[in-house]
């Protein structure tokens, strides 16, 4: 069962579909190939979750746009939100 939203490719967060525990599973499928990580965070309903590390500064994609800038390094599977993500200097 997939846990998550991704529309593109490039896109370095999720949306997931359900809460997500710390250490829980995040599945999801792109171009026809299934993906999994770990979550490394509490993940909200409907909130964001990094699909891959994300360095301070580096662009954020969310469904093939950008959304914003890493505020910190973020790590694959933790909580993509307004404490590590600047989406006004977009």
């Amino acid at each position: 069962m997939y846990t998550c939203v991704v529309i593109n490719e490039k896109d370095s967060v999720a949306t997931v579909t359900s809460p997500v525990k710390a250490g829980e599973d995040i599945r999801y499928r792109i171009k026809g190939n299934d993906f999994c990580i770990k979550a490394c965070t509490d993940i909200p309903l409907y909130h964001k979750a990094a699909l891959k590390d994300i360095k301070k500064g580096e662009v954020i994609y969310k469904y093939g746009c950008k959304i914003g800038y890493a505020l910190k390094d973020i790590k694959a599977g933790e909580h993509v939100h307004t404490s590590n993500l600047d989406s006004k200097m977009i």
